[in-house]
């Protein structure tokens, strides 16, 4: 199997819950009790210092400051890696055109499961640096899928709890209620079929499958599913 690199800590919790689940990804594909897991790098960056240039604007930087990290994580033998956030993914081009390693795309793979599911408006949940720009929209569109965000008045208050929350590991049971609140008024006025759980820390409070009778979409085990399948695929291509 190849070596998988994880770049994390933005925030931390969506890092440990990406371990957590490769673990159990491939505990069930061992089915003969094997402890037949693949070599993983984390890195875990500075989140404050991340988040702290894309509220100054200062995307450039932002954008050196993963490609460094990522130097990291080649340098100490990852075959391809992941970037375990969404928010971090608005740079994704320019970041893969400047690191040399493989870089598999939380949008991407998340688009092509909206597909699978039939979605063709599906609501943005996110930080407001998701819900903001059109990194989501633009993939998506290529699927001939919309990308649907809530008012601006609930951008902010989603971004809050993201950061005075759930970013910390706080998990309210009222905070949950107001954003399915959220996304049944997205429902009811702008129609969406799906919900994107645009942020890996939704999936640590959504764990259902759907909600409002609406699929979430959970980036965090999609993006998982496609690691592992890129382990599998290249193992066997090495065998032959």
């Amino acid at each position: 199997m190849k070596k998988i690199g994880i770049l994390g800590g933005l925030g931390p919790e969506a890092t440990s819950d990406y371990y957590k689940e490769l673990i159990n990804g491939f505990n069930a594909l061992n089915s003969n009790g094997s402890l037949d897991y693949p070599e993983i790098v984390i890195y875990s960056v500075t989140m404050s210092k991340f988040i702290g240039l894309l509220e100054t604007n200062r995307y450039g930087e932002a954008a050196d400051y993963l490609i460094q990290c990522l130097n990291g994580i080649k340098n100490a033998g990852a075959d391809f890696a992941v970037i375990s956030a969404n928010t971090p993914h608005l740079l994704f081009s320019e970041i893969q055109a400047k690191v040399d390693l493989p870089l598999i795309s939380i949008v991407d793979v998340c688009a092509k499961e909206a597909q699978s599911v039939g979605a063709k408006r599906c609501g943005l949940l996110g930080t407001k640096f998701t819900m903001n720009n059109d990194f989501y929209q633009k993939v998506f569109s290529e699927y001939n899928i919309e990308v649907i965000v809530p008012d601006e008045q609930q951008i902010e208050f989603i971004h809050s709890k993201l950061f005075q929350e759930l970013e910390l590991g706080i998990f309210k049971d009222k905070t949950k209620q107001e954003l399915l609140e959220i996304v049944a008024d997205m429902k009811e006025k702008q129609q969406i079929d799906a919900v994107i759980l645009g942020c890996t820390e939704f999936p640590l409070m959504f764990t259902d499958d759907s909600y409002c009778d609406l699929p979430f979409l959970n980036t965090t085990r999609i993006h998982v599913n496609a690691i592992i399948n890129a382990c599998l695929k290249s193992e066997n291509d090495a065998s032959k």
